[in-house]
């Protein structure tokens, strides 16, 4: 089973030290949020255990006996790999992916909709539109994540989703953008 583990700035996830692309063993049992290794399945679920602004995060494999806690998609598990670390940008990229996997058109109505604007201010927070021409703002620090659509023969399909940070050069304060030609661009 896939998923997503974070840790501290040194590693360390309740004082136990990990290091990407080993595999550990626990003894006891797997039981969600009591024993075992923890990871969740939903890289944003991970967010709710380590905070984006300081903390680092690795791709897991979980193996041998799992239990779920039933909340998000927190995962305990007897045996588990860590893989290589990943950036925040590639980590922020992992949850859209996760999410759109599961969107499908009978039930759009979970996703953003089309023609949407997101705004965010607060430190390091995202705003996601992933609906057709959706628009996104925010302070700096601020992580924008938007989709670009394309007609096919067979309806409307994504074409690309991306994020950016909001540095205040690149990518200014409170200014909308949009996703054109897989580049974040002003809504004018």
């Amino acid at each position: 089973m896939n998923g997503y583990k974070g840790f501290g700035n040194d590693f360390k996830c309740r004082g136990f030290q990990f290091e990407p692309g080993k595999t550990y063993e626990h003894d006891g049992e797997a039981r969600a949020c009591a024993s075992g290794f923890h990871f969740c399945e939903s890289p944003f679920d991970v967010w709710t255990y380590y905070p984006p602004s300081d903390s680092r995060f690795a791709k897991v494999e979980g193996m041998g006996k799992t239990d779920k806690n039933g909340e998000d998609s927190k995962v305990a598990c007897t045996k588990l790999h860590v893989g290589a670390e990943i950036s925040l940008n590639a980590f922020v990229n992992a949850g859209v992916k996760f999410i759109l996997d599961r969107v499908t058109s009978e039930k759009k109505e979970t996703n953003t909709g089309d023609l949407s604007a997101a705004t965010v201010e607060g430190k390091e927070s995202i705003a996601m539109v992933t609906g057709m021409k959706g628009k996104a703002k925010g302070k700096k620090s601020c992580w924008l994540v938007l989709a670009e659509w394309e007609e096919r023969k067979d309806g409307w399909h994504i074409k690309d989703v991306k994020s950016v940070a909001v540095d205040g050069k690149k990518i200014k304060e409170d200014t909308f953008y949009t996703l054109k030609g897989g580049e974040f661009v002003e809504v004018k």
